[in-house]
């Protein structure tokens, strides 16, 4: 098959979740429902966490962050994908395809980064109370939250940059509803191997080095929790933490169980759809988490909606 340089590639096909048209309308009010609900929820977070001077500690500002990677994180798949429903076309651009690749990769990756963080603030919070605030300075959180945006958008240049230099095939049609990354790899006509090396590779990285410092974090916290005498003080202690745990729980096991079905099922399609599950619906029932799970985020919203 003669291949053509990618520069020269005018789009690729988005083939979605399902090509059944009498699902369409079905999938369109679904994910523009989910959609809605993450951005609305989501906002609500910050504009609470925001005007409410009580919650202006390093807690929370980590969970301002978390909200608005979240809004941007489902912000580069679901709107084309609900454009591409709502006119039934299939293409988009692939300038548009790289640059949604890369913000995919960037936001991906800060959603794994500010959830490691978080995990970290809860250590010292529990582990070291009486250094809490001398720790967890507005300069040390300011600057955890920049190399989390660094370390992000350094990881996903440099999988564009080598998606760049690849050359494509006729055959353009990816099996997804959003340009995934390993998608487009395996489209290619050229050599893929460096492509394939540096996905493993961060991939190792982005998923091992997180979620170890969670796991030694949650280690340490549930030793020290262990430690307190009273029942009462024990309970305290470990539902500060209940939320960030349920949000992590179900990051990774959303992204753990999507991996697992598409390599035991051996299809896209599967790996589509479970793609939905830590790309849409995590990010859309972590407010739902955070908020109901925490009296004085509850207490903020509800004080902010009287407004």
């Amino acid at each position: 098959m003669e291949s053509s340089n990618a520069t020269h590639i005018s789009e690729f096909l988005l083939l979605g979740l399902s090509q059944a048209l009498e699902l369409q309308p079905l999938i369109f009010g679904l994910f523009l429902s989910m959609y809605l609900i993450t951005v609305l929820g989501n906002l609500l977070i910050i504009l609470a966490v925001s005007s409410d001077s009580h919650l202006h500690t390093p807690m929370y500002f980590f969970l301002c962050n978390l909200s608005l990677v979240d809004i941007c994180f489902t912000s580069t798949t679901v709107p084309k994908m609900l454009w591409n429903l709502q006119t039934q076309s299939k293409a988009i651009t692939y300038e548009g395809c790289i640059t949604q690749m890369y913000f995919f990769i960037v936001f991906a990756g800060l959603d794994n980064l500010i959830l490691t963080v978080m995990a970290y603030d809860r250590f010292v919070a529990i582990c070291h109370p009486l250094h809490y605030m001398v720790i967890m300075n507005p300069r040390l959180c300011g600057l955890l939250v920049l190399l989390s945006w660094i370390i992000s958008v350094l990881n996903s240049l440099l999988h564009t940059l080598v998606v760049l230099h690849l050359s494509f095939c006729s055959d353009l049609e990816i099996p997804h509803f959003f340009c995934e990354i390993n998608q487009m790899v395996q489209l290619a006509c050229s050599d893929i191997f460096l492509n394939n090396i540096i996905m493993y590779f961060t991939g190792a990285i982005f998923c091992v080095g997180p979620l170890a410092g969670i796991l030694y974090s949650y280690c340490k916290i549930l030793s020290s929790i262990h430690r307190i005498s009273s029942a009462q003080g024990k309970y305290k202690a470990f539902s500060t933490c209940a939320s960030h745990l349920s949000v992590v729980s179900l990051f990774y096991g959303t992204l753990l169980g999507g991996y697992l079905s598409s390599v035991a099922f051996h299809s896209t399609h599967s790996s589509a759809i479970a793609s939905v599950m830590y790309t849409v619906v995590t990010p859309m029932l972590n407010p739902f988490i955070y908020s109901l799970r925490n009296k004085d985020l509850k207490g903020a919203l509800e004080r902010f909606l009287g407004r």
